[in-house]
């Protein structure tokens, strides 16, 4: 019998770990089309929409974008808060980036907000971040071997 017993660590990564920040985002009043050029400029797929006070109300995605183009909403002064996604699925910043994952399996998605309590914005967690870091450390594990 061993006199040591060695305790299992797990230490998860989390939504903070992994998130792009600071988050990219426009007001409510922004038009689609400003929108679409901060995300282009900014080399992002999604930005967040903030209300006056700095709240989180939305989310534009690359879809939404197609989806103005595609019916011809671009040009016509449409507000963001016209097109953005209003029923967010959120992350705190402390969440198991497992259950993020889960998240967006289960709801579609390929950006996660991470806000705080107040539902302010620190920073998104994309799809693409997860999978850098998935990428990353399968490259450990290989040389490892």
């Amino acid at each position: 019998m061993p006199v040591f017993k060695r305790s299992v660590r797990y230490s998860p990564v989390k939504a903070s770990d992994l998130m792009s920040y600071p988050p990219v985002v426009v007001s409510e009043d922004a038009t689609v089309e400003e929108a679409a050029k901060t995300m282009w400029d900014n080399g992002v797929g999604s930005i967040l929409v903030l209300d006056k006070d700095g709240k989180l109300v939305g989310i534009i995605t690359e879809r939404d974008i197609l989806y103005a183009a595609s019916h011809l909403l671009l040009g016509k002064d449409l507000k963001a808060k016209s097109l953005m996604s209003k029923n967010l699925v959120t992350a705190s910043a402390d969440e198991d980036v497992a259950s993020v994952l889960e998240k967006m399996k289960d709801f579609n998605i390929r950006h996660i907000p991470v806000v705080d309590q107040e539902g302010k914005p620190l920073g998104v967690l994309s799809s693409r971040d997860i999978l850098d870091f998935g990428v990353k450390l399968l490259s450990l594990f290989i040389r490892s071997t």
